[in-house]
């Protein structure tokens, strides 16, 4: 008898491994020579990272990266050295619980780029992201920057970081990690399915739980549509419709736009990271 377990954390109880291996101890008292194969399982969100290096017996990875305000935190990643995986959150190096302020103008993802350059360092290319949680409103400016891109204004300057950056964006300079950058594979989790602007964007949408007050709304909006048409003019693409794009603060755009990414359900992407089918071939439950 073949069992496959794959069970959700209960979050502040049990890790998705912990129930699961509850749920084997209880088949094998009950048939004690059955197999019985446990997964962990996440959605993409917060946990996922510890699910997968605690299911795959990943390594975990802690750097010191700046934070939302600039100030040092604490973050980490996990690698999955048989795949040569990183698995991250952005939300450790860029998430609305790691400070008390709420200030969207000044708020920057630069942390998840230093993040993503110190997997890169260990040689690691394939990039399993959660992009939930966000405190940021910046387009992912401060990830790319991060990343070796320079996002200048009409002096030919720096523009700056936060959203108080995207309106002084005159002209992108390419990273000069592109060749590196482009030997990466990103696969984001992403739950939601918001544009970059408008009504459902953004700054509308997921801006108030970061601190977008009414006054600042319009003028943030336009600043991120801006971005986007800046974008458009360097690379030739045009993301700002796309599902996901939204996401983090337009996080989601950066990744689409910049480092070629497959947005997908986090759920999808932990399935197949823990090859769930596989392990279901000839199960009986």
């Amino acid at each position: 008898m073949k069992v496959v377990v794959a069970v959700d954390s209960f979050k502040g109880s049990m890790t998705s491994m912990e129930a699961g291996m509850a749920v084997k101890a209880g088949i094998l008292a009950a048939k004690k020579d059955a197999e019985v194969i446990v997964k962990p399982l996440a959605d993409g969100g917060e946990g996922t990272t510890d699910a997968l290096i605690e299911g795959l017996k990943g390594e975990r990875v802690d750097v010191t990266v700046t934070g939302p305000y600039h100030e040092p935190v604490q973050a980490y990643y996990g690698y999955l050295r048989e795949s040569n995986t990183a698995v991250m959150e952005m939300a450790t190096a860029a998430g609305i619980t790691l400070s008390d302020k709420k200030e969207p103008m000044t708020a920057t993802t630069y942390g998840v780029g230093e993040l993503i350059l110190h997997a890169i360092g260990r040689g690691i290319r394939n990039f399993i992201i959660g992009i939930g949680g966000s405190a940021t409103n910046d387009g992912g400016v401060g990830m790319l920057k991060a990343l070796g891109y320079r996002f200048l204004d009409e002096k030919g300057e720096d523009a700056g970081e936060g959203g108080q950056a995207l309106a002084r964006i005159a002209s992108v300079e390419i990273s000069d990690k592109k060749e590196l950058l482009s030997q990466c594979n990103f696969r984001i989790a992403c739950d939601v399915t918001n544009p970059l602007c408008g009504f459902q964007g953004a700054t509308y949408i997921y801006g108030p739980q970061k601190g977008v007050t009414v006054e600042m709304r319009d003028a943030l909006d336009a600043d991120l549509a801006h971005f986007a048409e800046v974008t458009k003019a360097a690379l030739g693409t045009d993301f700002a419709e796309s599902e996901g794009a939204g996401a983090a603060g337009g996080l989601g755009f950066a990744f689409l736009s910049y480092l070629k990414a497959d947005l997908q359900p986090g759920i999808d992407l932990v399935l197949d990271a823990v090859e769930m089918e596989k392990a279901m071939e000839g199960a009986d439950l």
